[in-house]
């Protein structure tokens, strides 16, 4: 098992959603913290709530992780700061709705180089440090939109695809090096965060009543609370899980597509009709 309890942990994407929750739960199980967002007020703000109820070490970093070298200062300063950190939590992601054909390339470019390159860079950053730890593990956030490619979401889908993959690969090749290193890749369903509200439109959707349905149709969907969805991550770095699902919905969508590969989405499609038409 990898314990939280004494360690400590980057963890991107910190001043909101996941990120935040996931920072305020491994405070709370006593572990140390170098967060890194681009909104520096939001980390200011979760900083002075993990001081105010735990005895945490706290550093904060202010970062684009669509950067190299601003992953790469990260990881020096945090590693400085937390000479025990032990723990790298790859979560900072975005939104992109439209279809391929309403997403110019520049767009899906902007997408993969924080959901995807943000979190390859973030690992290459951080894995000589862990590698010289006793225990150590690497917690990457795909997405269910990593196991299933919903229409509308084909530059998230092949980021967190790709997420998946990489993970998944590394995560054997540390262990046919008999690598003291963890890796565990996550697949949250539909979790209570500002990511739809934030999302960006592509340069091709035209009709911003798209955009509202959407986002109506997200937080009627989005069941879980970033909190349980830490909860959950934790349990999953103390049990040392190679894949955490978040929420029945994402239980159910990977049980599907493993039964129904080629036609999952005919299903998918008309149980979320029915979801939404009830609320």
């Amino acid at each position: 098992m990898t314990t939280i309890r004494g360690a400590g942990a980057a963890v991107t994407g910190a001043a909101g959603g996941i990120g935040r929750a996931l920072a305020i739960e491994l405070a709370t199980r006593g572990c140390d913290l170098a967060l890194a967002d681009r909104d520096q007020a939001g980390l200011k703000e979760v900083a002075a709530e993990i001081a105010a109820s735990t005895h945490s070490k706290v550093t904060v970093h202010c970062i684009d992780v669509a950067e190299p070298a601003a992953i790469s200062a990260f990881a020096r300063d945090a590693c400085a700061a937390h000479p025990a950190l032990n723990i790298l939590i790859n979560n900072a992601g975005v939104a992109l709705f439209g279809q391929f054909h309403e997403i110019d390339q520049a767009e899906m470019e902007w997408l993969f180089a924080i959901n995807f390159w943000g979190v390859m860079h973030g690992t290459r950053a951080f894995l000589p440090h862990l590698s010289r730890m006793r225990e150590a593990h690497i917690v990457n956030l795909s997405s269910i939109f990593g196991i299933i490619a919903p229409p509308g979401q084909s530059a998230y889908a092949a980021a967190k695809f790709a997420v998946r993959g990489f993970s998944e690969s590394l995560r054997h090749e540390l262990a046919a090096a008999q690598s003291q290193v963890r890796l565990s890749v996550v697949h949250p369903g539909g979790v209570a965060t500002s990511i739809a509200r934030n999302a960006r439109m592509g340069s091709g959707v035209t009709d911003n009543a798209r955009r509202v349905e959407a986002i109506e149709r997200f937080d009627r969907l989005a069941k879980t609370s970033p909190r349980d969805a830490a909860l959950r991550i934790a349990k999953g770095i103390e049990r040392n899980e190679p894949r955490i699902l978040i929420g029945n919905d994402a239980r159910f969508m990977d049980l599907l597509q493993r039964l129904l590969p080629g036609t999952y989405w005919r299903v998918m499609e008309r149980r979320l009709a029915k979801a939404v038409k009830e609320g």
